[in-house]
């Protein structure tokens, strides 16, 4: 089977996509990318996370083609593929429907620096207009508002969108960025916060490289 260990990780991480709260039934998505086959593990369309195994999982290559796995390959695999082909430092991407995320996309509001997790993204989290779930443009869109800046953002009327070096960082970030979306929130609704300064945010981005285990 290909990408075997890649796909126990979709497995693995998708059930505590669900556990964690960051998506509800089958919504969400996620995939790893091995850089040395240039193939991707996704997780499939419409599949109980409790119920998918390595089998379901589903092999492309960054064309969007399946290589290997009988299920249909999640609707947004091309929000996947565009960030694997453009930024090398990607090897994992989550996409969620977490509550306060959803909250903000909806409102259209971007993330201010008036925390330190917004380090997991950059020195903010943008937040892009609408466009159909599981279409180019959405992925075209993100593309655009990240690039090599942000490794976050908001999707307009949808949720959200973290990306990484491993699977792990990615969910680690859609996570943090769920608790800041939450701080975030309610900040703004007591009337702004204090934003972190240019300077404070650079010192945490710095602590960051190191902070997590290898």
């Amino acid at each position: 089977m290909l990408l075997q260990k890649q796909r126990e990780l979709v497995v693995e991480y998708g059930k505590k996509l669900v556990t964690t709260g960051l998506t509800d039934g089958t919504f969400g998505n996620l995939s790893v990318f091995d850089r040395e086959s240039g193939l991707m593990a996704i997780s499939p369309s419409g599949m109980d996370y409790f119920l998918t195994t390595p089998e379901d999982v589903v092999v492309t290559d960054l064309e969007g083609k399946v290589v290997e796995g009988s299920r249909k390959p999640s609707s947004e695999l091309d929000l996947h593929r565009l960030f694997y082909q453009r930024r090398p430092d990607v090897n994992g991407v989550v996409h969620t429907h977490s509550t306060f995320a959803t909250v903000l996309a909806c409102l259209g509001w971007a993330i201010e620096p008036v925390h330190y997790l917004v380090a997991y993204s950059g020195t903010s989290v943008p937040c892009i207009p609408y466009y159909p779930f599981g279409s180019l443009e959405l992925a075209e869109a993100a593309w655009d508002a990240m690039k090599d800046t942000y490794n976050a953002c908001l999707l307009g009327n949808h949720g959200l969108l973290a990306v990484g070096g491993s699977l792990s960082f990615a969910f680690d970030a859609a996570q943090q960025l769920e608790f800041l979306s939450k701080v975030y929130y309610h900040t703004r609704l007591a009337g702004g916060g204090v934003m972190l300064t240019d300077a404070q945010l650079q010192a945490v981005l710095g602590k960051f490289q190191s902070y997590r285990q290898a």
